[in-house]
């Protein structure tokens, strides 16, 4: 019964919100914190949730900075982790997200509308020009989020973070944020269509300065915000890998 629920919610807000999306993206509304599409987004999560039966709370919001742009970086275990994250963050969330979602109906075209990012990972410099529009957009006030894993865990565990949103954040001269949602793996796990409900949390870390980063620093990076959410994923009764 919530597998009919979620399919007919996620089809029905995906029409409705998606095309709003749409249709403000071919009248030129502009991409921004508080805007109009924050509000089309976080009702389109909230009505999927909702007929999933599944109810989400952050820990750690008080971490946000509510005067500057961050790169979130978060584990990615289902499609339910892009539904939490929407749901409890601040407004003014950017996904960097694969070209594949592109191909989705009305979905792919209402979140380059909204002004996320779409990257090609295969093409090298395709995903460059990818992160330098997402910097632009961090410059514009926005925070981005990033899934670091690069795909979504096949088996819950956490896997090597890529170094690419790394690079964005010292790029965009702001800190990172780790986050770490857990549960969303056991609703939805990659490949499957049966909705199994289960409470989310998502954990959200200190902020980690990239103030006089460079390139080069990019490893150490990386290193130091996957151990933050390795501890997360420990700490929720999740072995990183």
């Amino acid at each position: 019964m919530r597998t009919l629920l979620y399919l007919i919610a996620i089809t029905a807000a995906t029409a409705w919100y998606g095309g709003l999306a749409i249709m403000g993206g071919l009248f030129r509304i502009p991409s921004k914190r508080g805007g109009i599409y924050d509000k089309w987004q976080r009702g389109w999560a909230r009505t999927v949730l909702r007929a999933s039966g599944v109810k989400v709370r952050a820990v750690g919001l008080e971490h946000v900075p509510q005067d500057r742009s961050v790169v979130f970086i978060s584990n990615h275990q289902s499609f339910f982790d892009i539904l939490a994250i929407v749901t409890v963050l601040p407004p003014g969330i950017r996904f960097v997200a694969k070209k594949e979602l592109m191909k989705v109906p009305v979905f792919g075209r209402a979140m380059k509308s909204a002004g996320h990012v779409i990257i090609d990972r295969q093409n090298r410099p395709a995903a460059f020009d990818a992160y330098e529009e997402a910097a632009k957009g961090i410059q514009r006030g926005l925070n981005a989020v990033v899934f670091a894993e690069g795909t979504r865990s096949r088996t819950g565990k956490l896997q090597p973070f890529k170094k690419g949103p790394f690079v964005l954040a010292i790029a965009a001269g702001v800190p990172i944020i780790p986050i770490y949602c857990a549960n969303t793996f056991d609703i939805l796990p990659k490949g499957t269509f049966r909705i199994r409900p289960r409470p989310v949390t998502v954990h959200i870390g200190e902020p980690i300065s990239t103030a006089g980063m460079k390139y080069e620093d990019r490893e150490q990076l990386r290193a130091e915000a996957q151990r933050v959410v390795e501890r997360f994923a420990v700490d929720s009764g999740h072995a990183p890998r």
